[in-house]
Order: structure tokens, then sequence, then C-alpha cells
């Protein structure tokens, strides 16, 4: 059971347990396991980054035990703080069509009000609405999460990519990004499955562009790892509804950037000798995406169910039983690690997109990036140097060209 011990005292025993012996007995031994270079899970890793991956994968392991500190942020309110830009963003029923409104219907999903949130680059405070500056991209980032957890507040530790992307991308002056509903399942009561995520991602670009009148060419469309999943869906839906003069929709943006996009919820890729099997000890992410019983993917799939994960393309587009296409994508830049759990989707993701779109550094093609030996989203990690530094310049470049 996922967060069995999220009520007090359980929840305070087990973290000073955890506290205590993981001081004292797990990094000592973590330290001597990895002392040997050929008993660390990659060969060019220092010692210092086999006990960081393992601590974040251990820490990773507690959350799944305890669930989220209370009183956090999320869809149902906007938290204000020192420097925090924000404003309620409407929902946008009228733009919902098709296979998008019945699936929402046996679902029992509606579209909401959600907040959303401005990030300026460091040293810069440009006010809310204003005008694209002369060559200026607006970065819209779908944060991670695995569709239950993290935030798109700017205090949330994941916003560090919108803020690293901005630094070396002299395009991007500012990030907006949405804090769309995450999902939730038993032990909790279920909610928010699929589409809720995608709606409130639509509500988003809707407001950049038939509200702040920003031109669909100059926006970047950026998510990571479960982002990179509702980017890739929200980008989907723009271009199949082009094809009907019917849907209002605006146009596509001028490109999308995936880092470590969970791009199938099915079991596809989980053969013997996967990296979803294999790669459990060189990842900071923990074994909890595995199976078809994994949290994650029952809270999102909701009475969709495993059938979804197989063959819906706004849900598993790298699916190994999926017939996704990408005719009319625009420019997409794709980054992995080596070394993570999800690398063998992604590269299934890149073939697929390849054959539609072309490879490589034009219009409507895509790039891929991969870290030979990098982790799950290894640029939002400032020890994964220099490959943090050497995926952004080469983002950066891809930026510029767009």
């Amino acid at each position: 059971m996922v967060h069995e011990l999220r009520y007090q005292p359980f929840r305070g025993l087990y973290l000073t347990y955890q506290l205590f012996t993981t001081t004292l007995v797990r990094f000592p031994l973590w330290f001597l396991l990895s002392l040997p270079k050929s008993w660390r899970p990659r060969a060019s890793w220092t010692l210092k980054r086999c006990l960081q991956v393992r601590l974040i994968r251990h820490l990773s392991g507690i959350n799944d035990k305890v669930g989220p500190p209370s009183g956090g942020t999320n869809h149902l309110a906007i938290h204000d703080g020192p420097g925090v830009k924000a404003l309620w963003i409407n929902p946008v029923p009228e733009l919902i069509y098709g296979e998008l409104l019945e699936w929402a219907s046996t679902m029992g999903v509606e579209p909401i009000r959600i907040p959303g949130y401005w990030i300026d680059r460091e040293g810069l405070d440009i006010p809310v609405g204003d005008p694209l500056q002369q060559g200026e991209k607006i970065l819209y980032r779908i944060h991670g999460g695995g569709f239950v957890g993290l935030s798109a507040h700017p205090t949330d530790p994941s916003t560090g990519i919108s803020r690293a992307l901005m630094q070396f991308c002299a395009q991007f002056k500012r990030t907006f990004t949405i804090e769309y509903r995450l999902s939730k399942a038993a032990p909790y009561s279920a909610s928010n499955p699929f589409p809720a995520a995608l709606f409130d991602s639509l509500a988003g670009y809707n407001y950049l562009t038939n509200v702040m009148g920003i031109n669909p060419s100059d926006i970047i469309v950026e998510g990571d790892s479960a982002g990179g999943n509702l980017a890739l869906a929200l980008v989907r839906y723009l271009v199949e509804s082009q094809n009907n003069p019917e849907n209002n929709l605006p146009a596509p943006p001028g490109g999308v950037i995936l880092l470590s996009p969970w791009i199938d919820l099915s079991v596809s890729h989980e053969t013997p000798g996967s990296s979803m099997l294999s790669f459990a000890g060189s990842d900071t992410l923990g074994t909890g995406l595995n199976g078809r019983k994994s949290y994650p993917k029952i809270a999102y799939l909701g009475a969709l169910g495993n059938e979804a994960a197989e063959s819906n393309r706004f849900i598993s587009p790298a699916s190994l039983h999926c017939e996704a296409r990408f005719l009319g994508f625009p420019r997409t830049f794709i980054n992995a690690g080596g070394a993570e759990l999800l690398v063998d989707q992604i590269r299934t993701l890149r073939k697929k997109m390849a054959v539609d779109m072309g490879e490589g550094a034009g219009a409507g093609q895509v790039t891929y990036y991969e870290a030979p030996d990098g982790v799950h989203v290894y640029p939002a990690f400032d020890f994964h140097e220099p490959e943090r530094s050497e995926a952004y310049t080469a983002i950066a470049e891809w930026v510029a060209s767009v």
C-alpha cells in the first residue's frame, strides 16, 4: 500500500527511524559498497555521485511510505509569498471536443480553474501580462512527479529546471507553469484521473495564446518525466485538432522540449534485460513505476485501465502496442539519461517520431540527446556535472534555431 504511514504517530516514528538508520547504518554501508569502482552502477561515476543517487532513491522510497507533507501547494488555492507571481487560469470547456470529451465523461472529469505561476529569469522583474520583448520566447513548463506529486509553485525544487533553462537560453526571460490537478487512488478517494491534467494544460496554453495574445510560434512547451507525457498529449491534441475547422483551438507551439519523458504507462518495455528491470541500481527512480499495479498508473488511468495504457496515443505513445503517429508535430528536443529506467521507451519514442518528422536540426524534425550515464531528468540535479551543463547547452543551441 502506498503512503501507509501517512498518519501520526506512525509517520513521525518511521521518519525518526529512517533518520538514524540512514545516518548511522545505510550511508556508511553505501560508502563501503561504492569504494571499488567495479561495484559502482556506472564506471564513470564518482564515489560522491554514487552516494547522491542512492540517497535520492532512498528518500523517494521513504516518501512512498509517508506521503507528502500536509499543507503543501495544490490546485485548490493560490499560495502567495515573496516574489510569487500568481493568477487564476479559467477553464476552457469550449475547446474540448471528440475523444477527449468522451473520455472525460467516462472518468467523471470536468474543466476547472487552476492556479498559474510566472517565474522570471534571475535579476528580472517582468510585470504579469507584459508583451514579449524583441526575440523573446515563452517557456511553458509542465512539471513532472508521476502525475501524483510535485508542484508548479516557484518554491518547489523542480522549478530549478525552469531557472536553468532561462539561465542557459537567451530567448527565455520568463516561464509560465500551471498547478495542474494531481491524480489520486486508494488509500485516498480516487480523483483527477486522465484527462484532468491535460484539461489544465490546455487551459494554460489557451491563457498564453488567447488571453495574453502570444503567437504560438513564440511558445516552447517543456515537460519533464510525467510532464513530458502531458506536454506531448497537449501538442497532439492541438495538432490533430487543426484538421477539423470546427475546432476553434490555437495552433501548436513553436517547439517542444522533453526531459526524460514517461510516455509508456503499459508494461510493453518491462521485459527481461530492459532498462525498466535492469537499471534500478543506476537511477534515482525507484521501482514504483513498474508493473500494472503501480500507484501512479492506477491513479492516472482510472477507469480507462490497462487497455488505455497499452494503446491510447494520448497516454502511452511509446507503447510497443500503440500506433501513435506524429505527422505535423512541431520541432522536438528529447533528452534522456543512458542509466535511467525509462531510456528504452524514450528511445522508442525517438524512433516513432523520426519516422513521421525526420531527425536532425531542420524544421519539423526531432533532435535526440542522451547522456550515456545520466539518471532520470539528470539536468535537474546540480551534482550531475558536466552532463547537466552539456545538456542545457545543447538545448540552448536548439532553442536558438527554433
